[in-house]
C-alpha cells in the first residue's frame, strides 16, 4: 500500500512539473535571412545615412520576388511553433512598418540632432520580437540529389548578442521541395538550438532585459551634467535613478562628464507593471518625466534606436 501511495505522489509530482514547463513562458521569436543571403540574392538597397553610403537589405522586395524564401521561413515557423515557441511574422511587421510614416524617417530633433536606424532595427520596434533568429541557407546538387546548407543564428533583438547558433548539411535527397530539405536538415539540431533559446531567456526573466542608455545635451542648453540641485550634481541623480530601476541595480557606469553619460550592460525588467513588454523607450520614460518635472524643470527629448537603444538629450524637443 506505502509502494502504491509513493508511486502516486512520484506520478502527481512528475505531471506537476512537465505542466509548469509546458506553461514557462517562451522567447518570442522572428526570423528573417540574413544579410549574407540578402547580399548574395541581389535584395540590398543603398542608403545615405551619417555621411554615408552603406547597403542595407530590402526585406520587403525580398519577401515579394522570392517565393523560397517565403516557403523557407513559413517551414522555420511551424517548426518553431510545433516546440511551443510563439512567433512574429516578418512579412506582417513589413507591412505594419510601411502603415507607421514615422518609422520610415530619421527621428530628428528641432535643433537637429538624430538616430539613424537599419531596417531590421525599425522591424524590431515594430516586431517587439525578444530573438531575431537569423538564416542563410545554400541549396547543393549532385547528380539527381539535392541537400541544404544552412546556418541559424539566435539573436538578442536588444543587444544584437548571438545567443543560440546551428549549422549543418542534410542528407542527400531526391526531394525538389526545398521547405522539405530545409526540415530534414535543421531536425537534427533544432532543439538544441531552442534550448539555448529558453536558457538566454531564462537568464532575462531572472536577471532582466540588457540595454544601452545615452545621456547628452543639446548645445543650446546653457547649463549641463554638473548642474546642481539641493547639493546634489545632476549626474548624480541619474545615475541613483538609474540604481533604483534596474534590475537588481545591475549597470555599468561607462562614461560620465559635463555633457554626457553613456549606461551599458543596464539590466530592466521584462515587463511593466502593466504585463506589456518593456524596452528602451519605455524604461527611459520614467527619467524623461521626472526630469521635466520639479525642481529640475528640464526639456529633454528621448530618441531611440531599434528596441535596445535610447538617448535622452536635455535642454531641448
Amino acid at each position: 500500500m506505502k509502494q502504491l501511495y509513493k508511486k502516486a505522489v512520484l506520478v502527481l509530482a512528475l505531471m506537476s512539473l512537465t505542466l509548469s514547463f509546458a506553461q514557462a513562458k517562451k522567447p518570442t521569436i522572428m526570423v528573417v535571412p540574413s544579410d549574407v543571403w540578402c547580399n548574395k540574392n541581389g535584395y540590398m538597397t543603398e542608403v545615405a545615412g551619417l555621411g554615408e553610403t552603406v547597403k542595407v537589405p530590402n526585406y520587403k522586395k525580398a519577401f515579394q520576388e522570392n517565393s523560397d524564401l517565403l516557403a523557407v521561413v513559413a517551414k522555420l515557423n511551424s517548426l518553431m511553433a510545433d516546440r511551443g515557441f510563439p512567433l512574429k511574422d516578418m512579412a506582417a511587421a513589413i507591412k505594419t512598418l510601411e502603415s507607421e510614416s514615422a518609422e520610415n524617417a530619421l527621428l530628428t530633433s528641432k535643433g537637429g540632432a538624430g538616430v539613424a536606424e537599419t531596417p531590421i532595427e525599425k522591424l524590431k520596434k515594430v516586431a517587439k520580437a525578444d530573438i531575431i533568429m537569423e538564416l542563410t541557407w545554400t541549396v547543393n546538387q549532385t547528380g539527381p540529389k539535392k541537400s541544404i546548407t544552412y546556418t541559424l543564428k539566435g539573436l538578442d533583438a536588444y543587444t544584437d548578442k548571438q545567443v543560440a547558433g546551428a549549422t549543418g548539411t542534410g542528407n542527400p535527397s531526391f526531394s525538389a521541395e526545398l521547405p522539405v530539405l530545409l526540415e530534414e536538415a535543421v531536425l537534427a539540431h533544432i532543439d538544441n538550438f531552442n534550448a539555448q533559446l529558453q536558457t538566454h531567456f531564462d537568464d532575462l526573466f531572472a536577471n532582466g532585459r540588457e540595454i544601452i542608455v545615452r545621456i547628452k545635451k543639446f548645445d543650446s542648453w546653457p547649463d549641463d551634467l554638473e548642474k546642481e540641485f539641493n547639493g546634489k550634481e545632476l549626474r548624480e541623480i541619474i545615475s541613483d535613478w538609474m540604481n533604483d530601476n534596474t534590475v537588481n541595480h545591475r549597470f555599468s557606469e561607462s562614461d560620465s562628464g559635463e555633457t554626457s553619460m553613456l549606461f551599458e550592460q543596464v539590466r530592466i525588467p521584462l515587463f511593466d507593471a502593466n504585463g506589456k513588454a518593456m524596452d528602451a523607450k519605455s524604461f527611459l520614460k520614467g527619467l524623461q518625466t521626472m526630469l521635466k518635472n520639479a525642481p529640475y524643470s528640464i526639456t529633454n527629448k528621448l530618441m531611440t534606436k531599434g528596441l535596445g537603444q535610447a538617448t535622452l538629450v536635455l535642454g531641448e524637443k
